[in-house]
């Protein structure tokens, strides 16, 4: 058979560690075939509902009473508007402003019959504010999201004079079976990787917990990041994010490897 050029397959021969959720892994592991890598897919983190949905059903009863929704993953879309439909609530108001992080999140809302109002150009927190900062005085917020997360939106459109109401839609856990079978794969010189990819902070602390103390298992890896606040994660836990997405994205992430892998030698 003869072998692919490297514009057409730039990491052919490459092997990439993807660690999304099972549910989401898709998206991520087909861009990287299609660049010819060799993904082995082992989840970091599993998405579970919520201990309870009585906050955010509460909220999607009072979606009247807010005027901006912000929305900050495709999780996070999934579970609000599941509520929504179990409560009989088939469209969000035409009044209510909504946020979006991220392309992938709008997709999904705009996927659901509803308009996004804002996207912010870099795909973080941060931007968000900025984004919203200053439309939001005395106005009411509502922002789903996951039940451990930063706390950068709420306390910044606080302090820039809105109400802001925080609802937990899902909670990211450590997905226990994936423990072995992710130090077998470092272990094993036919599985081992050259990539590992992360696509969030979670990914990244429960990576370094299913782990342990098992380190040395990573000498010559590279850690692919999706972003600044996972390569700040990344940092806290003792690794250095080796390939940086510059768009935050999955494309974007993507490419990055693609690029880090042209130029060394094969």
């Amino acid at each position: 058979m003869k072998k692919p050029a490297i514009d057409q397959a730039p990491l052919a021969g490459v092997r990439v560690l993807v660690g999304r959720a099972r549910h989401q892994a898709g998206a991520l592991s087909a861009e990287l075939r299609k660049a010819g890598a060799e993904v082995v897919e082992i989840p970091f983190i599993e998405i579970r509902n919520p201990r309870s949905f009585r906050p955010l059903d509460a909220a999607v009863k009072d979606l009247d009473s807010y005027d901006w929704l912000i929305l900050t993953s495709v999780n996070g879309v999934e579970a609000m508007w599941a509520r929504m439909e179990k409560l009989r609530r088939r469209h969000v108001p035409e009044r209510l402003l909504v946020a979006a992080i991220g392309p992938a999140t709008r997709k999904a809302i705009e996927q659901r019959g509803a308009a996004v109002d804002v996207m912010p150009k870099e795909y973080v927190a941060e931007s968000v504010v900025r984004s919203l900062k200053s439309k939001v005085k005395g106005k009411r917020v509502l922002l789903v999201r996951a039940r451990v997360a930063r706390d950068v939106i709420p306390r910044e459109l606080r302090k820039a004079g809105a109400e802001v109401d925080v609802v937990e839609a899902y909670e990211t856990v450590v997905p226990e079976s994936s423990r072995v079978r992710l130090k077998a794969s470092l272990a094993n010189p036919k599985r081992r990787p050259q990539v590992v990819t992360f696509t969030s902070s979670s990914t990244v602390k429960n990576f370094v917990t299913l782990l342990g103390k098992k380190r040395a298992y990573l000498d010559g890896i590279l850690m692919s990041s999706i972003g600044p606040v996972t390569s700040a994660t990344l940092k806290e836990v003792g690794l250095k994010a080796d390939i940086k997405a510059k768009e935050y994205t999955i494309p974007g992430l993507v490419m990055a490897i693609r690029k880090a892998f042209v130029s060394l030698p094969r």
